[in-house]
């Protein structure tokens, strides 16, 4: 629907002042008064209404984040137990069938454990659902390297602040000095 044209009226500023009261978003309100976004943002700034919601924002995104962590996790671990149940049929037993011939026969033979060609594919199978678990849930570092480097940069960076806080002394007495 298209935007309205002309002067915002009195009584859609008061709906403007309700909605807004009432928690209603810049584009809501917009969409209600067939107003642009922009109409609606220079009228509430005018008013001393503001639509910042930024710790609301920024706290809905973390919780997005988290849930998707936590999802992302659960999937890491399916796609694991995947892994497994798959690498455990290599050396269950199999049947091997297959359809063909001139009269279009069906035959079958068990195995005791997956032939080299199953086997093949099982250890594929296996091998993909492993690797996209280690994506979604890489292991941590255990060798401490990644620590290491934050010690070195915050004492790097505190050597730094003691050394430009000596240069300064030193100059802002050589300026007295003189």
């Amino acid at each position: 629907m298209a935007s309205k044209k002309g002067p915002v009226t009195d009584g859609e500023r008061d709906e403007i002042r309700r909605l807004h009261a009432a928690g209603k978003g810049r584009n809501d309100i917009a969409k209600h008064l067939h107003r642009s976004g922009r109409t609606i943002s220079d009228q509430a700034k005018r008013m001393g209404l503001n639509f910042e919601r930024g710790i609301e924002v920024a706290q809905a995104t973390e919780a997005r984040k988290l849930d998707l962590d936590a999802r992302r996790v659960q999937l890491a671990e399916d796609l694991q137990v995947d892994a497994e149940r798959i690498r455990r049929k290599l050396w269950e037993p199999t049947v091997v069938y297959n359809f063909g011939g001139k009269d279009n026969t069906f035959e079958s033979r068990t195995f005791p454990e997956a032939p080299a060609d199953v086997a093949r594919t099982l250890l594929s199978a296996a091998g993909t659902a492993i690797d996209r678990s280690l994506k979604l849930c890489p292991p941590k570092d255990e060798t401490g390297v990644e620590e290491g480097l934050a010690l070195i940069t915050k004492l790097m960076s505190g050597l730094t602040a003691v050394h430009k806080a000596q240069q300064d002394g030193q100059e802002q007495e050589a300026s007295e000095g003189a």
